[in-house]
């Protein structure tokens, strides 16, 4: 009977929980729905707090409290620290260079207010062939991101209440969809903001209450320290399994001998930070902030966040190998361990608010890959190309639509409830990364870069993506690297070569880049 009321104290604080994120949705629905650019970009009025939190919320997703746990409490710090190190250098570095830059040459642009409708408009394209090839990728890879976000509601419900994860995964999926559709971009940004501070209070609070319950910090290190290569950077722990599954001795796991960590597989894990020059939900907070000013404010706010947040995750994963060290027998449960401290060491309302901080990260992730996603369609193919005369009024409602088909999709990929999150993520990551990344760095920051090397550079990172993932990488070896490396390089080589190739941009696209430039 307690664990049911126990539950019950849990649901219900998640509820309410939701009906508050319902209601801010609600606040900003008027407004959102006033014009595209009010839905889609919030009339690029966002203040530094909001865009700097949002925009790491909507990053980082279910996945910084499920994936990035998870993978430290399977195989050990290595894989897990090293991706962190890269994410942290990776955001620093990207609100620091592209940040101000992009703010001042979206609006140069043409007032662009989506990703795909700022390169086509950088370019000067006539026939827009740039802004569909940008639209079709951003449809194809945030398709796979929201699955991941699904992945974790049907893993969150169905673990805490024991019920079928597909029912859960389906309820899930259609809270976002309603409540994305309701309010838009800032609605989207304004519950982002509250999401962002749940996320980093749940991670405190877990990370304090697990490292008091293991008997404080040394207590941690010494119990995890026997397994070998666990706490090594420069190793990795090897879990013996059979038929997926870890082997158990005496009451504790049983692990290989560690394995070796190369420099390529530190350079594959940094290489998760080059993915911010090309994720469209980071972007455009960029081209959302109402003063380029207040972006520097911002990159403080977004860099301390996530330097904080990512290595309390990690930790998270010690501790809860430490703590139950034979709870979690495969890859996939793993991703439970968050959960698991959660309920077993709090009380049941405030475990219910920490599990509102999964909720919240997923949330937050789910509703900007479904309206970046939407935008694509409604407003770069669908006003862009197929009916150039539509209103704004009919743009709205054919992004809804949208909304609503790529939700459907995203439900039957997050069907299996085996999928790793950390995967799927990691696979969409590396195809914004390389679609978009290099593209967005040459245009900002190279006058010789035209049309031709813009499409090459996007159709050579996207399909590099799925080539290094499915042919190259299963060979194992050296070429076992995180796909968005390689695909990174080669779509900058093909842009430099392509652009060089081909004849030089036109005066105009000239002077406008040297106006951006100096900030005119």
């Amino acid at each position: 009977m307690k664990c049911m009321n126990d539950t019950m104290q849990i649901m219900i604080t998640m509820i309410v929980y939701m009906l508050i994120v319902i209601g801010i949705g609600l606040a900003f629905a008027k407004r959102a729905n006033q014009s595209s650019e009010d839905y889609f970009l919030g009339g690029r009025t966002l203040g530094p707090w909001v865009t700097a939190m949002s925009a790491e919320a909507s990053d980082m997703s279910g996945w910084l409290l499920m994936g990035l746990p998870g993978v430290a409490y399977w195989c050990g710090i290595a894989d897990a620290a090293w991706t962190a190190i890269g994410l942290a250098a990776g955001t620093y570095i990207n609100w620091l260079i592209t940040s101000k830059r992009l703010r001042r040459y979206s609006e140069k642009a043409g007032n662009a207010i989506t990703l795909p409708e700022f390169f086509s408009n950088r370019f000067h394209e006539e026939k827009k062939v740039i802004m569909t090839i940008a639209a079709l990728f951003i449809l194809i890879f945030f398709t796979v991101y929201a699955a991941s976000c699904l992945v974790t509601c049907g893993k969150l419900f169905s673990t805490l209440f024991g019920f079928d994860y597909v029912p859960m995964m389906i309820v899930g999926a259609v809270f976002v969809l309603v409540y994305t559709i309701i309010g838009g971009f800032l609605a989207e940004s304004a519950s982002d903001f509250m999401q962002a501070i749940v996320m980093i209070v749940a991670l405190i609070v877990i990370v304090t209450t697990g490292t008091a319950a293991a008997g404080g910090l040394d207590a941690v290190i010494t119990n995890v320290r026997s397994i070998p290569g666990f706490l090594d950077f420069f190793g990795i722990a090897t879990p013996v399994l059979e038929n997926g599954v870890q082997q158990t001795a005496n009451g504790a796991p049983v692990f290989g001998e560690a394995g070796t960590y190369s420099i390529l597989s530190i350079l594959s894990c940094l290489a998760w930070g080059l993915g911010y020059f090309g994720v469209p939900q980071v972007l455009l907070r960029f081209m959302a902030i109402r003063k380029e000013e207040e972006l520097k404010m911002s990159r403080r706010i977004a860099t301390v966040w996530v330097v904080i947040s990512l290595f309390i995750s990690v930790f998270i994963g010690v501790i809860g190998r430490s703590l139950y060290p034979t709870a979690l027998t495969t890859e996939v449960s793993s991703e439970n361990v968050f959960i698991l401290l959660a309920t077993n060491l709090l009380p049941p309302v405030l475990a219910g608010l920490v599990m509102a901080g999964i909720l919240a990260a997923t949330i937050s992730s789910s509703d900007s890959y479904l309206l970046i996603a939407a935008s694509a369609f409604s407003k770069n193919i669908y006003q862009g190309l197929l009916h150039k005369k539509a209103s704004d009024k009919e743009v709205l409602w054919i992004s809804r639509l949208t909304l609503l088909l790529i939700t459907v999709i995203a439900i039957v990929i997050a069907l299996d409830e085996n999928s790793v999150i950390f995967t799927i993520v990691s696979f969409a990551w590396a195809g914004f990364g390389a679609t978009f990344g290099p593209l967005m760095l040459f245009s900002l920051f190279w006058k010789r870069i035209n049309r031709a090397g813009a499409i090459a550079g996007m159709l050579s990172g996207g399909a590099m993506v799925f080539i290094w993932k499915l042919l190259v990488r299963p060979i194992g070896g050296v070429w076992d690297v995180y796909e968005l490396l390689p695909a990174f390089i080669f779509s900058c080589l093909c842009i430099v070569v392509v652009s060089l190739l081909t004849n030089a941009p036109s005066e105009e696209m000239n002077r406008e880049f040297e106006e951006v430039r100096m900030g005119r």
